[in-house]
């Protein structure tokens, strides 16, 4: 929109909001966001100078200087829209500035009046009146990072007229990762930021560990300490070249309320000395809540293997789904079978980590532990949608080891603690007879195998996604789905358990 046609406060607030509209950053819905853009003009028509200033600083992109646009802070600081929560300068400046933005990412320019840091009865939410900020020597402002925000879309085929459930509710929303977008030249302008060659895998790692020797010197330091600040937490990213255009994946820049947060660098030693397994994963595939034919392995000479709807019954490094046969197929899941095409391919590098390549017409949904993390949503919170020739990671061998670490060590705390609970001897202010510490231990004691195998396993669904923005709740409900199993994983699962045996919870009574 030109300059000519941007609006004034003096417009329509529908006219407001489109031409706003137009500058969002692509991180959240469209109807998140427009939601969020209406509650910010409604609120600013009474002060048409601030208006003003918001349309200006948005449809210059910062270009000319604007005054604060304040809103009325609220008791717990934060503002609710669409059901979420959020901190309201951190909320528009994800909308049009940074998508992957982290609430504890923003310092605000000194002549900003109404700061959020401030405290003052009035915040700024003006999203130019606040500076990034990241950890010295590393420049990320060229990286395309992925959505944090839930994305409230559908990827059906044209015949399928079934429509996306709305909902408010904030668990297994679908986040979105879209191919990455082409960035600047000087982004390469640092050695230690340039990627291996194409095609590399462990071998290329050890060489590239040469160039970001001081990297790996950091990731060491981090290890010895786990409480790693914010500041210390971001990692290069370091991009994949596919098909001319580049890849740009997430640093680990989000909040550690479920996750712990370390300071990770690619270059480090095998979480394990135990020798690997001979295939790296197996494959199961599913139509509804039914497993159709064997479950494929994939041999750990095969770092690479394509699962498509073809029919190519020779294995190897490719997984057929279209030579799989099932009397109880129903027509939905055959047109949606139809539309696998050319599938994913799932490459394993380094000691265990998963990548993700999509080479589909159609989109696919993963459940990811690790895209999670990315996200900061909570462990099996969301379904994240990855797009056509999206080329992404899902999985973090070492992140999973250390979830598995910390998870069974707390299970066996809280068993512990659960029991001496109901005997009434947990001694200090947290004791209150016994039951109510009981019963707060109870889920953390109650943590078993199972829970630590779903850390180690993938989930994806073709065609089709699931969750509340979706007519299926779950993935057994979508037509055609893969489960991957990720044996080195499994193998360091089974050493902790080894080490660290847990115990079958104590009952209440």
């Amino acid at each position: 929109m030109s300059i000519a046609n941007t609006p004034t406060s003096n417009d329509a607030c529908l006219s407001i909001v489109h031409s706003l509209m137009c500058h969002r950053q692509g991180g959240e819905s469209e109807t998140f966001a427009k939601r969020a853009i209406e509650s910010l003009v409604k609120k600013l028509k009474e002060k048409k100078d601030e208006l003003d200033s918001l349309i200006t600083a948005i449809t210059t992109n910062g270009a000319h200087p604007s005054k604060c646009v304040t809103i009325q802070r609220t008791l717990d600081g934060r503002l609710q829209i669409a059901g979420r929560k959020g901190f309201p300068h951190v909320v528009y400046a994800r909308l049009w500035r940074w998508p992957d933005l982290h609430k504890n990412e923003l310092k605000h320019v000194k002549y900003c009046q109404h700061a959020f840091d401030l405290k003052g009865d009035n915040v700024c939410v003006n999203p130019y009146h606040y500076e990034r900020v990241v950890s010295p020597g590393l420049d990320l402002s060229g990286l395309t990072l992925s959505s944090s925000g839930p994305l409230m879309v559908k990827d059906e085929y044209d015949f399928d007229n079934q429509h996306p459930h709305s909902s408010t509710d904030n668990h297994h929303q679908t986040i979105q990762h879209p191919p990455s977008r082409p960035a600047p030249q000087d982004m390469f302008s640092n050695p230690a930021l340039l990627p291996p060659p194409e095609g590399s895998s462990a071998a290329s790692a050890s060489a590239f560990a040469n160039i970001a020797a001081a990297a790996a010197a950091a990731a060491a330091s981090s290890d010895a300490n786990p409480n790693w600040p914010r500041n210390g937490s971001f990692t290069p990213t370091v991009p994949h070249h596919q098909n001319g255009h580049l890849q740009h994946h997430t640093a680990m820049s989000h909040t550690g309320h479920y996750w712990p947060v370390t300071n990770e660098i690619a270059f480090q030693p095998p979480v394990s000395n135990h020798p690997g397994p001979e295939y790296w994963c197996s494959i199961a595939y599913f139509e509804m809540d039914v497993q159709v034919g064997e479950t494929f392995k994939v041999p750990s000479t095969c770092p690479i293997v394509t699962v498509d709807g073809y029919v190519d019954p020779s294995g190897g490094d490719r997984f057929c789904l279209g030579q799989l046969s099932n009397v109880h197929r129903t027509e939905n899941i055959e047109r949606a079978r139809l539309h696998i095409g050319k599938g994913v391919q799932l490459e394993c590098k380094g000691e265990g980590d998963v990548w993700v390549r999509c080479l589909s017409d159609h989109a696919v949904f993963v459940q990811s532990y690790y895209l999670d993390r990315e996200a900061g949503r909570a462990p099996g919170d969301a379904v994240h949608k990855i797009y056509p020739s999206a080329y992404i990671k899902v999985f973090d061998l070492r992140q999973c080891h250390r979830q598995m670490q910390q998870q069974a060590a707390t299970a066996q705390v809280a068993a512990a603690a659960q029991a001496a609970a109901v005997a009434g001897n947990i001694p200090g202010p947290g004791s209150v007879g016994g039951i109510a510490p009981a019963i707060s231990l109870s889920a953390a004691a109650g943590i078993g195998v199972d829970d630590l195998r779903r850390l180690c396993i993938l989930r994806m669904s073709f065609v089709k996604g699931w969750g509340p923005d979706y007519p299926r709740q779950s993935i057994k409900e979508t037509p055609c789905w893969i489960e991957i199993h990720l044996h080195r994983a499994l193998q360091l699962l089974d050493e902790v358990l080894h080490t660290m045996p847990i115990s079958d919870p104590q009952p209440l009574d």
